[in-house]
């Protein structure tokens, strides 16, 4: 599920606008969710922490689709997602760096080791593509890591299919001009309507709800693993249906990266390993 964005995304950037996919993305999801939380009564109390909503819309969705967009319009779907598989990484080094947490030796040569697999497919794979799209990306995994901050502190407490409905409704809102001033050409192809239909069905409105029940089944610690498989996913289906290719820079990048995420994210105590459910409004089933 957390690996299928890359693929759906690139062949939808050949005939649209980034804003454009990320428009269609969103409104299918609303459509999903939104009546959802109204019939749960939700909207309400989740509308009373607007503030933060707003910046984990922004942070979280509105920035990194736009972004993954972009980038993919000049990398290939495979490298897009592995160099997103920077997620964790960034993460346990924004944790240290404020003091949340300590890092061992173990997590340290995790971080180097991550940072080294990054660089080596910025060096090798990235070639004409230019530095741009390699920012892009790195304001996505940015996005993708400062936005579970956001919802953790800010909005653990509220109802899940609300938080994300609402979230998603904002980000259509902002990018409604953007796609009014600068209209797809139509009809778009049979290709680029499933593909769209995906990213919003399975990618945003199923994917979230997912995680949220993940979260409160496994706990945190155990729900990041979804970051080690995303990259596998990507690379797999943009080999095989994109026939994108699989050099050894990649095979390279992808051990570092994945290995570093491992070592980097790793509990400090066993203790840490245990269930650790979020507030029962955060885990919201998605059969009403």
């Amino acid at each position: 599920m957390w690996g299928l964005p890359y693929l759906f995304i690139k062949i939808s950037v050949a005939e649209l606008s980034p804003a454009a996919i990320v428009f269609a993305r969103c409104a299918i999801g609303v459509v999903l969710l939104l009546p959802l939380a109204v019939y749960r009564r939700q909207i309400g109390p989740v509308l009373q922490h607007w503030k933060p909503l707003a910046a984990f819309a922004i942070i979280e969705i509105c920035v990194p689709w736009l972004m993954l967009g972009y980038a993919e319009q000049k990398l290939s779907s495979s490298l897009t997602g592995l160099l997103i598989a920077a997620v964790p990484i960034v993460g346990a080094a924004v944790a240290a760096l404020s003091g949340a947490e300590r890092l061992g030796p173990a997590r340290i040569g995790g971080l180097v080791a991550g940072f080294v697999g990054v660089a080596a497919l910025v060096g090798l794979e990235v070639g004409a593509a230019g530095a741009l799209p390699v920012l892009a990306v790195s304001l996505a995994v940015v996005g993708y890591t400062v936005g579970p901050i956001i919802l953790s502190k800010y909005l653990a407490s509220q109802p899940g299919t609300a938080v994300i409905a609402l979230s998603l409704a904002f980000a259509v809102v902002v990018y409604a001009p953007f796609v009014a001033l600068d209209p797809p050409r139509l009809p778009v192809s049979s290709s680029v309507v499933l593909a769209l239909i995906g990213l919003g069905v399975i990618c945003t409105a199923a994917s979230f709800i997912a995680f949220y029940a993940l979260v409160g089944e496994v706990g945190p610690a155990r729900a990041v693993v979804v970051a080690y498989v995303n990259p596998a996913v990507a690379i797999g289906l943009g080999v095989g249906l994109l026939d994108e290719p699989f050099t050894v820079g990649t095979a390279v990048g992808f051990a570092l990266i994945i290995g570093g995420s491992v070592l980097a994210t790793r509990p400090s105590a066993p203790a840490a390993m245990a269930t650790n459910p979020q507030p029962a409004a955060l885990v919201d089933s998605p059969i009403p």
